[in-house]
C-alpha cells in the first residue's frame, strides 16, 4: 500500500500520510472576508464529518479574516492562494494550518523563497497543487497535449523547487477533470514520491455527474492504496462533498462508523412511497454516527425480510403498512406512517 510509506505531515491537530486514516476535506464557497458566514458553513461541515477545511484567500482582507475564523472552528484551516505571494505570507502569519500554492503562478524564485521561509518559520505544510488545466506550455508541447505524464512532471518540478529551498513539509495534489487521466497520473506519481497525496477529481460537475465521476476515479485510486486525504469536488453545497466522501471511503472499507443505508429499487409491487421513505431514513440515521451497522429499506413484504437478512435492522413496506425487521426476522407490523419513528426507536436501543 503506497499510503503506508508516505511521509507523515501534521496539519494543525491532524496527521496525514504514514498509513494514518484518510482524512476528508472540503472548501468553503463563502466569501472568506465574511467571517460569520464562513464560520457557519465550517461548523456545518464539521458536524457532517469534515476533517480539514480550505478557504480561498484572494485579498488581504481574506487573509486577515483567518485569525477570527480560526478562533471559532475546531478543524485545521487551509488557505488557498494564487498569484500573490504576500497573501500566502499573511495567511501563515494569521494562523493558517497549511497553505495551498502553485509555485508556478506565485512569481519569481525570490517570492517563492519568501513563502517557503515563512512556512518554515511557522512549521506548517505547503500543498503543491497542479491541475491539468494549468499545465505549462512546454510540457504540453513535450507530451503532445495534456497528459498524465505531463501533470506528474509539472508537480514534481514544483516540489523540487521547494526542496532546493530546504523545505520538505509538503503535500502534493494533481488533479484533472478527465477521470482516467487522473487515475493514471496518480499511479505514476505514487511510484515517484514519498510525499502524501491529496486526491480528487477536479471540476467533476454537479451532484449527479460529479458523484459518479468522483466515485469511479477515487474508487480506483484509493483501492490501489494511493491517497492520504480526499476531496470530492461538486458543484453544490459543500456538505454534499462530505457525504459523498464518507460513502466512498466506507464502501471501500477505508472508514468505519456511521450507518450504511441500503434500499431496493422500486418496482410494480411497491405500494408505499419508498423513495421518500428511503431519503427520510438516510437523513434520520445521521443522528446515530456512533453506530456501525447496516439499515435496509425495502419496498414490499414479498422480498423485504429475505433481502434484509444481511442488514442489522430494516423496514419493508406493504399496503398502508409495513414491517420492522431485525436480522431477517419480522419484529412487528406497523402503519406506514409509524415506520420511520419505529426505526428511530429501535436504533436508540442499539
Amino acid at each position: 500500500m503506497y499510503r503506508e510509506h508516505t511521509k507523515e505531515i501534521h496539519i494543525g491537530n491532524r496527521v496525514i500520510g504514514g498509513g494514518h486514516p484518510i482524512l476528508i476535506q472540503s472548501m468553503c464557497n463563502t466569501k472568506t472576508e465574511d467571517v460569520e458566514a464562513t464560520v457557519t458553513q465550517i461548523l456545518e461541515l464539521e458536524a457532517a464529518g469534515c476533517d480539514i477545511i480550505r478557504v480561498a484567500v484572494p485579498t488581504m482582507e481574506a487573509a486577515q479574516a483567518l485569525r477570527s475564523i480560526k478562533k471559532k472552528i475546531h478543524i485545521p484551516l487551509v488557505a488557498d492562494i494564487h498569484f500573490d505571494y504576500r497573501l500566502a505570507i499573511a495567511s501563515i502569519e494569521c494562523g493558517a494550518d497549511k497553505i495551498r500554492i502553485n509555485p508556478g503562478n506565485i512569481g519569481d524564485r525570490d517570492r517563492v523563497q519568501a513563502v517557503v521561509d515563512k512556512a518554515k518559520e511557522y512549521d506548517i505544510p505547503i500543498r503543491v497543487g497542479v491541475n491539468s488545466g494549468s499545465l505549462e506550455k512546454n510540457l504540453v508541447a513535450k507530451y503532445g497535449g495534456v497528459t498524465a505524464e505531463g501533470i506528474v512532471e509539472s508537480a514534481l518540478d514544483k516540489v523540487s523547487i521547494i526542496e532546493t529551498m530546504g523545505y520538505d513539509n509538503l503535500v502534493i495534489s494533481i488533479k484533472s477533470s478527465d477521470v482516467m487521466m487522473c487515475v493514471k497520473a496518480h499511479e505514476i506519481i505514487a511510484k515517484k514520491t514519498h510525499y502524501p497525496l491529496h486526491v480528487g477529481i477536479t471540476e467533476a460537475g454537479t451532484l449527479t455527474a460529479g458523484n459518479i465521476k468522483s466515485s469511479v476515479g477515487l474508487g480506483i485510486i484509493l483501492y490501489e492504496g494511493i491517497g492520504d486525504t480526499v476531496r470530492v469536488s461538486l458543484t453544490g453545497a459543500p456538505v454534499e462533498e462530505i457525504k459523498s466522501a464518507k460513502m466512498i471511503l466506507k464502501t471501500l472499507g477505508l472508514r468505519k462508523g456511521g450507518i450504511e443505508v441500503v434500499s431496493c429499487p422500486t418496482c410494480g409491487r411497491t405500494k408505499i412511497d419508498l423513495i421518500g421513505l428511503a431519503n427520510q431514513v438516510e437523513q434520520m440515521v445521521t443522528e446515530f454516527d456512533d453506530l456501525d451497522i447496516k439499515v435496509a429499506v425495502m419496498g414490499c413484504v414479498v422480498n423485504g425480510p429475505g433481502e434484509a437478512k444481511e442488514a442489522d435492522i430494516g423496514i419493508a413496506g406493504g399496503i398502508g403498512e409495513g414491517l420492522l425487521i431485525r436480522k431477517g426476522e419480522v419484529v412487528k407490523k406497523l402503519p406506514e406512517d409509524q415506520l420511520l419513528n419505529a426505526l428511530r426507536e429501535e436504533l436508540k436501543k442499539m
